[in-house]
């Protein structure tokens, strides 16, 4: 019986299997990066707000601490969106006929909330509670970053599950003293590797991994 196909034909199979798992390698690994991407994590992203507040100007220049404005942030799962009342106690007599503020201004007046789009958007199925992070050590500048220089408020993290598991698994690197929490530009007084272990067996550190911790 004569020969099909051509001893070549074999080469052109194995090259075209190896080459199909290198293409499909490729399609998973460019998802991957795709699904790290700012485009689809959104971070560093600005975000339109009714009036462009600056963490630089009221957090970096004038020492404002995140509790003035985020009142709840030790005692409620949300760290609270301050009412239009908190900026007035110091633009009813600082700027207080600046046209930049008149949204402010207008708000109060009408005795109607400034409408401010979440910035940390989590999704709906991921349950987060700011006090408990708060009350065990973690400080606003890990999750948030240097807000005292941000002009525009922006998410600096990725906010994805790995990178909550990788504070979860290693709660050392990240603690700090919860006299620090509000701190910005933050240093530990000794080495992280130093002050870390001692803080979590301190505040008994000991987060959980499981699916329920996070997704109810």
């Amino acid at each position: 019986m004569p020969q099909i196909f051509r001893r070549s034909a074999n080469t052109l199979a194995k090259v075209s299997i190896v080459g199909a798992l290198l293409l499909a390698g490729g399609l998973i690994g460019l998802i991957m990066i795709l699904g790290r991407s700012s485009y689809v994590t959104r971070a560093e992203e600005f975000v339109e707000q009714p009036i462009q507040f600056s963490h630089l100007h009221h957090v970096g220049d004038d020492g404002i601490d995140c509790r003035y404005c985020h009142t709840s942030v030790e005692t409620s799962p949300f760290a609270g969106i301050p009412p239009t009342k908190t900026c007035m106690n110091c633009h009813s007599q600082i700027w207080a006929n600046a046209p930049i503020l008149e949204p402010v201004r207008s708000s109060f007046r009408e005795d109607r909330s400034l409408r401010w789009i979440r910035v940390h958007d989590l999704p709906d199925f991921v349950y987060f509670n700011h006090s408990i992070h708060v009350k065990k050590g973690m400080g606003c500048e890990t999750c948030h970053g240097r807000v005292d220089e941000m002009p525009l408020m922006v998410q600096q993290a990725s906010l994805q599950m790995e990178w909550c598991l990788e504070c979860h698994r290693n709660p050392e690197r990240y603690v700090r003293p919860r006299s620090d929490i509000f701190t910005m530009g933050y240093r530990p007084p000794v080495p992280q590797s130093v002050i870390g272990p001692q803080l979590v067996r301190e505040y008994g550190l000991n987060p959980n991994t499981s699916c329920s911790t996070c997704h109810r």
